[in-house]
């Protein structure tokens, strides 16, 4: 591809997204960053990277806000869409403990918003493009450990969306990649994890980079590892 290329991320305002940000960056990529209200981190990346750095407000559960963007990004080339989007509540809890509604909060932002949000975006990424997403390798069925029961759920169900997105699109030339970073210590991965941000994100970046022109759905890990879903 030629030219400078752009990365459009959703949900950009810390952690996981808003380093996926810096590191574009600092491939000398453009960036449209994505947060639902205002993000200090992404305002001062902003001011180090005036020219190369977009931010937008969007929040992923609200559809309107996506197609928004949609309208607001008209005609533009989106060579990679990344959707960050994930919550996690409950954590050790089974159905009999949790509550309702941490469970449904948690479908609807890590499974059913992100898969809505490609439906609406997917227009601005051209043939040969990449759609990411962030997914986790909790959600695998085929390697369920019991671990963050609800949580790997939402996950999982993330995952079956795609591969009804996929086979609805079968004719779609875009990469397609749900993407398990590594337990990553963030806010939501908490201080016990293995991996530190500055281990994972490069290596994530390198394999989108990697899948770009390779039409269909993948799942992989940050070594461009297939993964058993």
């Amino acid at each position: 591809m030629t030219g400078q290329s752009t990365a459009l991320v959703v949900g950009a305002s810390r952690g996981l997204g808003l380093a996926l940000v810096e590191e574009w960056l600092g491939r000398g990529w453009r960036v449209i960053a994505t947060a639902r209200g205002r993000s200090d981190p992404l305002e001062k990346l902003a001011t180090r990277f005036p020219s190369s750095l977009e931010v937008e407000v969007v929040d992923i559960n609200d559809a309107g806000t996506v197609r928004a963007l949609r309208e607001r990004l008209g005609g533009r080339r989106v060579d990679v869409l990344f959707i960050n989007a994930g919550i996690a509540r409950d954590i050790e809890a089974s159905p009999v403990g949790a509550r309702e509604t941490d469970f449904l909060d948690m479908m609807l932002t890590n499974a059913f918003s992100p898969v809505r949000a490609v439906e609406i975006l997917r227009d601005l990424v051209p043939t040969g493009g990449t759609i990411a997403i962030m997914s986790s390798e909790l959600g695998s069925i085929a390697n369920a450990t019991g671990s963050w029961q609800l949580y790997a759920s939402s996950k999982a169900a993330l995952n079956m969306l795609m591969q009804g997105y996929a086979a609805k699109h079968a004719d779609d030339r875009h990469a397609l990649l749900l993407v398990a970073p590594g337990w990553v210590r963030t806010e939501m991965g908490g201080s016990d994890a293995i991996l530190s941000v500055e281990q994972s994100i490069p290596l994530v970046v390198d394999m989108v980079d990697a899948n770009r022109g390779k039409a269909g759905l993948r799942y992989v890990d940050r070594f461009n590892n297939p993964l058993p879903w």
